[in-house]
Order: structure tokens, then C-alpha cells, then sequence
């Protein structure tokens, strides 16, 4: 599975829900030496072009996670969804009818599938926070080269105190963020929990992304919000940071159940 180029989708949140991931309706049945699964999922980035799946479904003993091959009977892609913003992602729905899954896909317990998929966001967070960071630099890099070349009454718009002095807070937060990811980084890699700094780092870099590109439109004034300039794509590729691998308020509830010590 690893040795190849092989894609994967990870397959929890669904059309009725997706912050609630204890809301999951997708059923998993153990029939024989096999699980067979019924249910459906959606906004699932690589949907339609990942050769396995990561699937969260209930089941009797509570919840159960599988490792599905995308050619397995039963599972059919919907449509390419069309976003916003990053639209070279691949998202779609995800219909499982009947799917049958042999008892050797299962991932870690049966009934222990929820905090199997919560672990997952220890990983997938920090990517997603330099993502956001690395749109939150772009931006920043934009607006500075324009800001260092556009006249306004009289002299460059970066010799305008209110122009300069919003760069540098674009600037400064983009070093901090890039930090903060890091950090959430570091940590898996000394093998130690990162939940409280992958929250962190996803909460503050999708949050400062969207300062970047707002701020960059603002510079650029009209031209900014013309798509003959990169920061409008940029603004729209952005709000997708504050949603997607947990919302701003999922990261605000586990932050603040580290900082209270009210964790569950």
C-alpha cells in the first residue's frame, strides 16, 4: 500500500453531518468471516481518483474502522463536486451499497473505530495548517511586489504607513504560523501527542490565511478583485482551511479542553 503511488480518501464525514462524527449513520454488519457496509459519504477530497479508502461506519459494538479498495463491488463515486476555491481537488460522494469487507481490513478494534478516525487528525492537521500558511505567504509575497511598485498621491503605496504596517503584521503571522506547524510536527515525529499543537496550528494558520488574502484584495484595491491578479484565487482557495480535517470551532472545543483540563 505504501510502497506504490498509491491515493487514499479518508471517508467519515457524510451529507447529514460532519463535525458530529459521532452522528455517523453508515452501517457496518458482521455476516460470517466479512463486514458488509451500507451508507453514504460526502466532501470527500481524492473521492473519485484514490485506489483505497479510509471508512468509518457504526456498528453493534459502537464504531468500526475499515481499509476499503475503491474497486471493491458496491462502491459507486458521485459527481465532481465544484468548489469555491481548490478546485483541482477531487471531491465528491461516496455511495456504499452491500460492500462487502473481509474481517482482515479492519483497523485496530472493532467498536474503537471513532478514536481510530480521531487520531488520524494528529497527522492530517499539521499538513493542513502549512497549507494554509503557504497561501498566507503567497498572499503576503503578492501584495508586498505590489505594494513596492503601485503610486499613490505621490509616492509607492509601501511608503504608506497604513500599507506597510498591515504587511508586517501579514508577515509576522505567517513566521508564527509556519512555527506553530512545525511544532505540531515535531512532536509526532518524537512520538509524543500532538492533538493540543496540531488545534493550534490549524486554528491559527487557516484563521491568518484568511487575514492574508483579504488584506492582499485590499491592497490591490480593483485589481485585486480582478481575476487578472492571483490573490482572488487565492482568497477563494483559502476559506477551505477553516472548514475541512475539523472546523475553527471543532479546533476551539479540543484547545480549550487542554487549556480548562475538562478533556474527555
Amino acid at each position: 500500500m505504501t510502497e506504490a503511488p498509491l491515493k487514499a480518501a479518508y471517508c467519515v464525514t457524510e451529507p447529514g453531518g460532519g463535525s458530529d462524527v459521532a452522528g455517523v449513520k453508515t452501517v457496518a454488519r458482521k455476516e460470517g468471516d466479512r463486514w458488509v457496509v451500507d451508507g453514504q459519504k460526502m466532501w470527500i477530497t481524492n473521492g473519485g481518483v484514490a485506489n483505497w479508502y479510509f471508512l468509518l461506519a457504526r456498528c453493534d459494538e459502537g464504531f468500526v474502522a475499515f481499509v476499503v479498495d475503491a474497486d471493491t463491488p458496491g462502491i459507486t463515486p458521485g459527481k465532481k463536486e465544484v468548489m469555491l476555491g481548490q478546485r483541482c481537488s477531487d471531491t465528491r460522494g461516496i455511495t456504499f451499497e452491500q460492500v462487502a469487507i473481509p474481517e482482515e481490513n479492519v483497523i485496530g478494534a472493532v467498536g474503537k473505530g471513532f478514536h481510530v478516525a480521531m487520531q488520524a487528525f494528529d497527522f492530517t492537521r499539521p499538513p493542513v495548517a502549512v497549507g494554509a500558511v503557504g497561501v498566507a505567504r503567497r498572499a503576503t509575497d503578492e501584495a508586498a511586489a505590489y505594494a513596492r511598485e503601485r503610486q499613490s498621491m505621490g509616492k509607492r503605496l509601501a511608503e504608506h504607513q497604513a500599507v506597510a504596517f498591515l504587511l508586517a503584521d501579514m508577515a509576522a503571522g505567517v513566521e508564527a504560523c509556519r512555527l506553530l506547524a512545525y511544532r505540531a510536527a515535531w512532536e509526532i515525529d518524537e512520538g509524543r501527542p500532538n492533538t493540543y499543537y496540531a488545534s493550534c496550528a490549524k486554528m491559527q494558520a487557516a484563521r491568518h490565511a484568511e487575514f492574508c488574502t483579504t488584506s492582499a484584495i485590499q491592497i490591490l484595491g480593483g485589481n485585486g478583485y480582478n481575476v487578472a491578479y492571483p490573490v482572488e484565487k487565492l482568497y477563494r482557495d483559502c476559506k477551505i482551511f477553516s472548514i475541512y480535517e475539523g472546523t475553527t470551532e471543532i479546533q476551539h472545543m479540543v484547545i480549550s479542553r487542554f487549556v480548562t483540563g475538562m478533556r474527555c
